[in-house]
């Protein structure tokens, strides 16, 4: 699924991002599983991540983040119609953490729901609140992209322990007078899905799933559809939006993997330095990955207006997204 941006322009006009206090380094989790430092940054070059307190479940970490690019867009909870939350690790089903969002920022008339794409979601809720606004059903959307994976983790398994941390970010779309987004890429392939999956999540017992109601995940499978679509997907966008890979100023792709993003930019012919890198410091954090990276890069000045910014997401699904924006904040 790809589409050149028609209709009035819609941007982003404010952002925001949250993370825990608690820093857990590779040197802790080398005192819980079989692992090292120097292992896990061979692989991931992931060197810490946060987690979230035990009371802190998931609006605790996006509502600071959805205040602040509430304040940024210099609007107020109430101005809001339209509230997306991309997530894996809701409060509870239901209520949906929209929902409880929308109450707290005082959004009472706002439609809300949660969306549900794995690591790609925030791309996917970036495309229908922009969809919603181009269409006039919305005028000011909210999208917010945040997990706490950690508590879906089995922290005796190496494999996934070292990789994912908590965090969520949160931006404001509204229509404006520049061209904003100018596109999307988004796609599927269920027949992958098996390769990242939550066994016992759902409405699939126990019984008939595998696995022990952990996050699982078949490494080798997962690295390989990544390098794959980091780099498919951007070149599609790009090429319905008529623009070529020089042109982009700031790619922010999602932050699973060091490797990953360095066989990306290499692949598609992007400076390094033009890339966002965080994780690092927050290991991946699934739908707050791409608008914690956003938030970073506009606290440090690498977003200017004018910059052509490249976003692209994959993640359980097997999901993947890009978005193609002129950025005018």
């Amino acid at each position: 699924m790809i589409g050149k941006a028609q209709g009035p322009p819609v941007s982003i006009t404010g952002v925001g991002a949250y993370v825990p206090d608690r820093v857990l380094t590779n040197d802790e989790l080398s005192t819980l599983v079989d692992t090292s430092d120097e292992w896990i940054m061979e692989r991931t070059g992931i060197r810490e991540r946060r987690i979230a307190a035990p009371e802190q479940a998931l609006t605790d970490l996006a509502l600071p983040a959805a205040k602040a690019a509430i304040a940024q867009a210099g609007i107020e909870g109430k101005d809001l119609d339209l509230l997306l939350c991309a997530t894996v690790t809701p409060d509870m089903m239901f209520p949906t953490s929209s929902a409880l969002l929308a109450d707290t920022l005082g959004a009472n008339e706002a439609a809300a729901y949660d969306l549900l794409a794995g690591c790609t979601g925030f791309m996917y809720a970036l495309a229908q609140a922009y969809g919603m606004l181009v269409a006039g059903l919305a005028e000011r959307a909210l999208v917010v992209g945040g997990d706490v994976l950690s508590r879906i983790l089995d922290w005796t398994d190496r494999s996934t322990l070292v990789l994912f941390g908590d965090g969520a970010g949160a931006v404001v779309l509204e229509k404006v007078e520049k061209p904003g987004f100018l596109g999307f890429e988004l796609g599927a392939d269920g027949g992958g899905g098996i390769h990242l999956s939550l066994p016992g999540s759902g409405s699939r017992s126990m019984e008939e799933a595998t696995g022990n109601g952990y996050v699982h995940m078949n490494g080798r499978e997962v690295f390989k559809f990544a390098t794959r679509v980091l780099v498919s997907s951007a070149e599609a966008v790009l090429e319905r939006c008529g623009a070529a890979v020089e042109d982009v100023d700031v790619y922010i792709p999602h932050q699973a993997n060091v490797r990953i993003l360095d066989h990306a930019v290499q692949k598609l012919g992007i400076p390094r330095e033009r890339m966002i890198v965080n994780v690092d410091r927050y290991g991946n954090t699934s739908s707050g990955s791409i608008p914690l990276a956003l938030a970073e890069a506009q606290a440090d000045g690498r977003l200017k207006k004018g910059d052509l910014v490249l976003m692209t997401g994959m993640g359980a699904g097997l999901t993947w997204g890009s978005a193609l924006m002129e950025w005018t904040q």
